[in-house]
């Protein structure tokens, strides 16, 4: 299967993917309404596409214990379908594990209607690079993958230059998001996907959540056969963007726009520290990341679409002072919390 003219071009052009979180009530069941209500929030925030059952919606949604992998595609997938929208939405699908249930999660997330597949080598530090290869050709070969360079610090582990430029090299990878919070090994992808067959075939993206915004305006050159390649990070697929959405929305936008006509004002420099610093708080980077999905949780139950921040995994919850730092860059970047056009978004779903 590959993707429509349109969605490529989207997917080439630069799009806005947050990685969307899981809505529970505090006895660890669904809380389906506040499901809903998120989706419905980021596609009323202009987002280009969504990534579902992904590391932000937690991974544990695959356990038999609580088996709601397939009811959360499906419910991001209805509220897109059930949306008058005036855009395209680029549907991801987060696939894990070892060969076997990686296949056959991209069966199902291509059964639900599902555009791509986020491939995670998560966990599988068994499998060698071919290995890896290997089990990425057999999921090619039922959906378009979008690569993944997850950070050692949440389940990654780090890849060698001659295993991107592989990767690159095979048919329906589409995309790579680099999200090793590594500037030499972000370096590595690029230049892989500059030296491979299939430059101009393969979109790269930012899940750098240390760099986001520098990442956006970075402009790559390698050599390849004694010409120079030029490589852009064009869009992002983020965890990060899955909070204060709507301001990051028209940032991405002023950023695609500004980088069209050249016109990058020094502003940006400190624009990026705030996001990155806003980021630590987040995503508990003082902790190795420990409360990363609690603390967007806390963010979003914050702002009234979840009602509490809690997880399937018992140890996934907020780092001590973490909940302090979040307080900070709420009150320290009011710029780019979107905490005005939420009030507004649940005003108007109450009296629909």
């Amino acid at each position: 299967m590959s993707l429509s003219i349109e969605k490529l071009q989207l997917l080439h052009d630069g799009a806005f993917i947050p990685a969307h979180p899981l809505a529970l009530l505090e006895d660890k069941s669904l809380d389906e309404e506040s499901q809903r209500q998120l989706t419905q929030y980021y596609l009323n925030a202009g987002v280009d596409g969504l990534a579902v059952g992904v590391h932000t919606t937690q991974f544990e949604i695959r356990d038999p214990k609580f088996n709601l992998y397939e009811r959360v595609l499906q419910l991001a997938k209805e509220e897109v379908q059930n949306t008058v929208l005036k855009k395209t939405i680029l549907m991801v699908a987060g696939v894990c594990g070892p060969t076997d249930q990686a296949i056959e999660e991209a069966i199902l997330a291509k059964k639900i209607g599902y555009d791509m597949v986020l491939l995670s080598n998560g966990g599988l530090n068994h499998y060698t690079e071919s290995d890896l290869l290997e089990r990425t050709r057999k999921i090619a070969n039922i959906l378009p993958v979008f690569g993944f360079y997850l950070q050692p610090a949440v389940g990654g582990r780090a890849f060698s230059y001659e295993f991107w430029k592989d990767f690159a090299n095979i048919d329906n990878v589409l995309a790579i998001k680099m999200a090793p919070f590594n500037r030499y090994q972000t370096l590595d992808v690029v230049r892989a996907v500059c030296e491979s067959n299939r430059t101009d075939e393969i979109a790269l993206y930012t899940g750098n959540d240390d760099n986001i915004v520098l990442d956006l305006f970075t402009n790559y050159e390698f050599k390849k056969n004694g010409e120079t390649c030029e490589k852009e990070i064009v869009g992002g697929l983020l965890g990060h963007w899955s909070v204060w959405t709507e301001s990051a929305v028209k940032m991405f936008e002023d950023i695609k726009l500004a980088r069209k006509e050249e016109k990058i004002d020094k502003k940006w420099l400190t624009i990026a520290q705030k996001v990155t610093d806003s980021n630590a708080a987040f995503f508990d980077s003082a902790n190795q990341f420990k409360g990363s999905i609690s603390g967007i949780n806390e963010v979003l139950r914050r702002q009234g679409l979840l009602r509490g921040n809690w997880c399937l995994a018992e140890n996934e919850v907020l780092s001590e002072g973490q909940a302090e730092e979040i307080t900070r860059v709420e009150q320290e970047y009011p710029e780019l919390n979107d905490i005005e056009f939420i009030l507004e978004f649940l005003l108007s779903k109450n009296h629909v």
